[in-house]
């Protein structure tokens, strides 16, 4: 049975708790585009799970808490806060609008929208 575009984002956003970066850049087309809207794109499943080793490395999961989600055919947003949680034992609660672009049971696109500020702070 193959899932919906809308099933494969809720199991991808699932996956971030315990997040394995060869697991998830899985989820990728060979071409995709991750975009975090603040900051460059990056482009390509292998650089896709560089970018997600490297970001992952300083928290211990991240909960997508989706607050809603909606879905026209291979296209799937989600409004949700992300919550880090720092090794340290800190939380970071993100609030994040995310698009989703599916093609063959892959995703081609993902942009995240979000305030870098909320993220600076935390570290700074």
């Amino acid at each position: 049975m193959t899932r919906s575009a809308d099933e494969l984002v809720t199991e991808f956003c699932k996956l971030w708790a315990s997040p394995d970066p060869e697991q998830l850049a899985g989820y990728f087309t060979e071409d995709a585009i991750y975009h975090n809207i603040p900051m460059d794109p990056v482009q390509g499943r292998e650089a896709i799970k560089v970018f997600i080793a490297g970001f992952t490395a300083a928290f211990d999961g991240i909960d997508f808490q989706v607050h809603r989600q909606v879905s026209d055919g291979n296209l799937v947003m989600n409004e949700r806060t992300d919550v880090m949680h720092r090794k340290d034992g800190g939380e970071i609660p993100l609030p994040v609008m995310g698009t989703f672009e599916v093609v063959d049971g892959k995703i081609a696109a993902w942009r995240d929208y979000f305030d870098m500020a909320t993220i600076t702070s935390a570290f700074g």
